[in-house]
């Protein structure tokens, strides 16, 4: 599976295509009547590639018994007499877990005009009771085994397709039994009974208006210009709020009996687990399952609209401004084969130049677009389409247009350099060769999600060793000229298709879209320029350090390590994944570093790495280092600035000179900083729309009560900060601060020690500077009667709530932290049982708790969610009666259950991760607290009492000791305050 077959063009609008959204119907695109000069030539379709359609995959069979591909040989498939379909792979990564995935060939395209969002709202009542379960009672028993809701498990549903995920801690077989007879009630069992269903639709809404943002709707509206006329824009998952609020549950049932049939289902089931036993549960529970009346029918998608240049004007307040120039045309329809890889790899190689070129015209000094790209891919079986887009620059959609059309005509023009395609050959060809050394510790969740990817796209599922290999047959004496032809075919078909969003209108509308284009598709285009001869300038950073200090924490498998300059090194082995190796380089004070009195300029931070290094800019560097696997990204912690790293065991020295050099001597290229500055210029007007972004904005400075390392920058800030301004809070700290080094991963410690004593073992010695004075109080607000009310731009029904009491940092009292950490658990499923179960109220209500291990008294609990404004006070006064009946009276024992098994089981895997060890071994070399932390987290968590619950909630939980934040729209409170 090399094959990129839904390269989904709404990505590039920030569409989640299992998301769900209603918006109103978009007008019609702007189709030129006259020309008003020569339209471009019409470039003619390649060949059609041959092969087995997917029409002609009937029910029960897989993709592979039509294509000239062999799937990967780990996988088990079969199919069951009823016609459901079985993959089966065992595999250890993590040990002792499993991942199962119920998938189904139905999604909202499927629907009836009365039953449009009723694909999505069954999703929602496959967890509200079924013939065997009752309502309320199948999310409590897989809390039981260890599965928290939301992160274990979830559930999507696309325009095509449902998917039901659960992640299982455990693979012993009361958990396993469980979790597939709740599977299999889901399947053919489920009472959609018409109280829960009434239950249920102010949670679909809640999710409705939840997902409803700028940048969804105008998604949204590019999809209805790219499908004129065809059905998917017309069956977005979320449907009509109309019917969601009326529709029977019969309307519900009809769905489910139609499409949740046998022949449509696939189970997934990967982990830790014999795989005979495992088929022979399958088989067990789900050989009786039979289809209920006639089965549902495949959706007509419609043709695909033959047109010329258009244009698409989509005026969207709080959206930015983009641009996307568009070629559409009849899909393939094909399932997977040799044949489809080899014209899809070339393709990919061939957009993988035109993204290169792309990012260097958006690193330029002058940039005509903030972003840019060019994607490729099937629509749902409906359309194909080929698109440029780009991030503009506010006003600017001229430039960007001109930009895009330039590039556009340049690539069907003179193609691509044998330079360029050697070097995305060699980038693709590094990914496959790092997948393939990984291959063995591929974790389970990714290998079941990677083969429900393949199911609805006639995809074959296939090994890392199996792809490196077909790639490397299909690149063997592959020419520029080649890749050129096929990239010349992506923009056959109809089109351009132009569509400008803009968070305002723009003068002379569609007309002057198309007007525009004109001005510039006939001006000449130039072949891109071959780039100049580099190299890598940071290879030797002074003689080998030497090393004068090495300690064993035996227990942790880690190792602490002294140079004769400093700089620390902690470095912890690891096997959970082959060939992933992260990196920290931590150094300074990070926020303890910065004055509470002056606007914090770290929103920009991004422009250091992008701003490359003094002797390279970033565009020559990734040209110098392809085929290299690094990655640098700057970020702060409470205690350390940290430049971040990730590699494989081939590339760790590299990695290391890379993350020296930014250390030592960045760039500061003015150029990225502005690009940077640009994006955060328009983000005000993005956030001020929705709840979430207004919290987002504002809730961090306000947990701080206005301390400024913690404010979002107004939008003055952003317009007077400076590339000084981000230098002088960065700089110093990364040139010459203490320095501690955390490696982690498939390493060895003598490898790590060698790669870090050639790089920042080899720097000077750094002075270090002290902590300000009093840095580590932080501020909390204190409590209130009165909340706080923040205002939004967005719909008037979307309002949301902040509710928080405060508690301690961890190490004020170490048992008491786990305690607290367990009283949020259980006021979560209080939320989810009260306020989205009983009452129907919200989509997501979220109880968490924090500890500061820095900031001494810094740590709360707290909860939020988003409801309908007229229902805040109501979700207030049950929060407070939540909070008073967990302070009067212990929990049950099964409550506790369900509250920290979850808990413990994720801190259980987490601890089999490079991730988890990477942040819990920061810093532990100055703090050895740290480690005691991390050895008694799980015991910690498992002493907890329903008396310790108790007591917490007295301690904290008290209405007299809660802030109040309340989110509303703009025109209800400016009537409220009347």
């Amino acid at each position: 599976m090399i094959s990129a077959s839904r390269l989904a063009l709404v990505a590039a609008a920030g569409f989640s295509l299992a998301a769900c959204s209603h918006l109103p119907k978009p007008a019609m695109p702007f189709v030129r009547k006259g020309e008003t000069s020569a339209p471009a030539p019409r470039i003619p379709e390649a060949p059609p590639v041959a092969g087995p359609k997917l029409a002609a995959l009937k029910p029960g069979h897989w993709a592979q018994e039509l294509s000239d591909l062999a799937p990967d040989p780990a996988w088990r498939f079969g199919v069951l007499p009823n016609g459901m379909r079985y993959a089966i792979r065992k595999n250890a990564t993590p040990p002792g877990q499993a991942s199962l995935r119920l998938w189904f060939g139905a999604g909202s395209m499927m629907e009836a005009d009365d039953q449009q969002g009723l694909a999505h709202f069954l999703e929602h009542m496959a967890f509200n009771g079924s013939k065997n379960v009752p309502e309320g009672e199948m999310v409590k028993i897989l809390e039981r085994h260890g599965l928290a809701f939301g992160a274990d498990t979830n559930a999507q549903t696309s325009f095509d397709e449902t998917t039901y995920q659960l992640d299982l801690p455990k693979t012993d077989n009361d958990t396993v039994d469980a979790t597939l007879m709740l599977l299999r009630e889901a399947a053919g069992e489920l009472t959609i009974a018409p109280d829960a269903v009434d239950r249920e639709r102010g949670v679909v809404l809640s999710e409705e208006r939840t997902r409803d943002t700028p940048g969804y709707r105008v998604a949204i509206q590019t999809l209805s210009a790219q499908m004129e006329g065809q059905l998917p824009p017309k069956r977005i998952p979320i449907g009509k709020t109309d019917i969601l609020k009326t529709a029977p549950a019969q309307k519900i049932r009809d769905f489910y009996e139609a499409y949740y049939r046998p022949e449509r289902a696939v189970l997934v089931a990967v982990g830790d687990f014999d795989v005979d036993a495992m088929e022979a549960k399958i088989k067990a529970k789900f050989g009786d399952w039979a289809g209920k009346g006639q089965p549902g029918k495949d959706p007509d998608v419609g043709p695909v609209m033959k047109r010329g240049e258009t244009a698409k004007l989509i005026v969207q307040a709080g959206a930015p401004w983009s641009v996307q120039m568009t070629w559409l045309r009849k899909p393939d329809g094909l399932i997977e084969t040799k044949a489809l890889d080899e014209r899809d790899t070339l393709e990919n190689l061939a957009f993988a130049v035109l993204n290169r070129r792309l990012q260097a015209i958006g690193r330029s000094a002058e940039p005509p677009f903030i972003a840019g790209g060019a994607f490729k891919g099937d629509q749902y079986g409906a359309v194909r389409v080929t698109t440029f887009g780009a991030t503009a620059q506010p006003g600017q959609w001229k430039q960007a247009i001109s930009a895009l059309d330039a590039e556009q005509r340049r690539a069907v023009q003179y193609g691509v350099r044998q330079d360029e395609l050697d070097r995305e050959i060699a980038n693709m060809r590094a990914g496959l060769v790092a997948a393939v050394a990984g291959e063995a510790t591929q974790r389970t969740p990714a290998l079941a999600n990677q083969l429900v990817g393949t199911l609805n796209d006639g995809e074959v599922v296939t090994s890392p060793s199996q792809n490196l290999a077909a790639f490397d047959q299909i690149v063997k004496g592959l020419t520029p000229e080649r890749v050129s032809g096929v990239l010349k075919s992506a923009f056959a078909g109809s089109g351009p298709l132009i569509v400008v969003a803009a968070p305002e209108n723009i003068e002379g509308g569609e007309p002057a879209i198309l007007k525009a284009y004109d001005e510039v598709k006939a001006q000449p285009v130039t072949p891109p320029a071959a780039p100049g001869v580099t190299v890598w300038p940071y290879s030797s950073f002074g003689p080998t350090g030497e090393v004068v200090e090495r300690k064993e924490v035996t227990d942790l498998d880690t190792v602490f390590v002294r140079f004769a300059n400093g700089v620390k090194l902690t470095v912890k082995p690891t096997k959970f994944r082959d060939d992933q190796i992260l990196v920290k380089v931590r150094t300074g004070h990070g926020l303890l570093d910065l004055p509470s009195d002056q606007q914090s300029p770290l929103w920009s931070g991004a422009a250091l790495v992008e701003g490359g290094l003094k002797q390279i800019s970033a565009q020559d560097m990734e040209r110098v280092l392809t085929g290299k696997i690094i990655g640098a990204s700057l970020g702060v912690e409470d205690d350390a600035f940290v430049l971040n790293g990730r590699t494989r065991p081939q590339d760790l020295e590299t990695e290391m000179q890379v993350l020296a050099a930014y250390a030592t001597e960045p760039g500061w290229r003015p150029e990225a900083f502005n690009r940077v500055k640009t994006s955060y210029g328009t983000l005000h007007d993005q956030l001020q729309t929705t709840t979430g972004g207004v919290l987002g904005r504002d809730l961090g400075g306000l947990m701080h009560v206005g301390d400024k390392r913690w404010t979002f920058p107004s939008r003055e800030q952003i317009a007077d900060t400076s590339l000084d301004q981000l230098k002088a809070a960065v700089a110093e700290p990364l040139g010459k601060g203490n320095l501690e080094i955390v490696i982690v991963g498939d390493t060895t410690v003598e490898k790590a020690i060698a790669a870090v004593a050639d790089t920042f073992g080899a720097l000077p010695a750094r002075p270090g500077e002290p902590e300000r004075p009093d840095a580590r109080k932080a501020p909390f607000p204190e409590p209130s009667k009165t909340p706080v009310v923040l205002t939004h731009k967005g719909r008037a029904d979307q309002g949301a709530l902040f509710m928080t009491w405060r508690t301690d940092d961890l190490f004020a009292n170490l048992q008491r932290s786990r305690d607290v950490s367990i009283l949020g658990q259980v006021l979560q499923l209080r939320l989810i049982d009260e306020l989205r179960e009983k009452q129907g109220a919200t989509y997501s209500p979220n109880a968490s708790s924090t500890a500061s291990v820095v900031f001494k008294n810094w740590g709360y609990l707290a909860v939020s969610l988003e409801v309908p404004p007229e229902k805040l006070d109501g979700a207030v006064e049950s929060i407070r009666k939540i909070a008073a009946d967990l302070r009067e009276h212990p929990i049950s024992a099964d409550e506790l259950e369900r509250a920290k098994k979850p808990r413990i089981d994720s801190i259980e895997k987490a601890r089999v991760t490079n991730e988890y060890w990477a942040g819990v071994l920061s810093g532990a070399q100055d703090d050895p607290r740290l480690l005691d932390a991390t050895r008694s987290v799980l015991a910690g968590l498992s002493r907890v009492t329903p008396e310790d619950v108790q007591k917490a909630a007295r301690t904290y939980l008290g209405d007299d000791k809660s802030w109040l934040l309340l989110v509303k729209p703009e025109a209800a409170a400016t009537a409220a305050a009347k």
